[in-house]
């Protein structure tokens, strides 16, 4: 069966505005930069993965119910959008959904989370994903039918992490990801973790109890001192970094098989100036 690819948008847009130069420019002179990344990123994929359809999610940089946990998420994240990116994103929504791809949006939660809710949908109905993104927070999402291509450069595309590629990389479970990231912190969310506390000693501390609950109730018995002050002392706000970290879901429907649309992607690159990429999509058309 061909797997659906749900695409984190907003870390694949950004990823693009700062890997290429805002030179690139359509017609009436704005930067198409972003939109020709993004559209490389997630047709290299499509080539090699043939999905049965894909799926772009967006959402708001910081989703209100994790401000509310944690009013220093995402605090020091440049506050300033970047103005050429702006108008890009503005038309993002008409540019992908030429391509016969599928826009979903969320006012409440973040594309991480709808990538998750995609995900679970679509295991729930026996199919299987691919999740596209930038974020390790989603390596919590791996699973028997849940891959994510995680692409952390542009040149070899993303790489396809399972239960076993996460293992092999943290030493943990996916499941137990929010777990580690309330413990290590994750500076690009503006979490702080616990004092002192790095990736290898988060990581011993969990495969050794099982979850932060659990290190957190044995922290009493712990030898070393700073590290068993610093887990007694910050217990409450260790659990609200695990909640801030673990993806929420929201209802959503399985999109029906769709393949690409290269002759409406070519038209719409076309429009934007993109005319080497118009030419190769509508090779593939052909």
């Amino acid at each position: 069966s061909r797997p659906l690819l749900a695409v984190d948008a907003p870390s694949m847009l950004f990823r693009a505005f700062y890997a290429l130069p805002t030179s690139i420019k359509g017609p009436d002179g704005n930067p198409v930069n972003a939109l020709l990344g993004t559209a490389n990123l997630i047709l290299r994929e499509v080539e090699k993965h043939n999905p049965r359809a894909v799926v772009l999610c967006f959402g708001p940089d910081a989703a209100a119910y994790r401000v509310e946990l944690f009013p220093d998420y995402h605090a020091d994240r440049e506050a300033a959008f970047p103005d050429e990116l702006g108008p890009q994103w503005e038309d993002s929504a008409d540019f992908f959904g030429a391509f016969g791809w599928t826009i979903a949006g969320s006012e409440d939660l973040e594309a991480d989370d709808i990538l998750s809710s995609y995900a679970l949908r679509e295991e729930k109905a026996g199919g299987r994903s691919l999740l596209m993104t930038g974020d390790r927070d989603m390596f919590q999402c791996a699973s028997a039918k849940t891959k994510v291509l995680y692409v952390s450069t542009g040149k070899q595309g993303g790489q396809p992490m399972g239960p076993a590629e996460v293992k092999e990389r943290y030493g943990i479970p996916p499941k137990l990801v929010p777990d580690l990231i309330a413990l290590r912190g994750d500076p690009s969310d503006g979490i702080p973790g616990a004092k002192g506390v790095g990736e290898k000693t988060a990581v011993e501390l969990l495969r050794k109890h099982g979850s932060l609950e659990k290190v957190l109730d044995a922290a009493i018995r712990e030898t070393r001192p700073a590290l068993r002050t610093a887990l007694i002392g910050d217990r409450e706000q260790l659990l609200t970094f695990k909640d801030v970290a673990t993806l929420r879901t929201q209802k959503v429907s399985r999109p029906r098989d769709k393949r690409t649309d290269y002759r409406g992607a070519a038209r719409a690159a076309r429009e934007r100036g993109m005319n080497r990429l118009a030419e190769r999509l509508l090779d593939r058309a052909r």
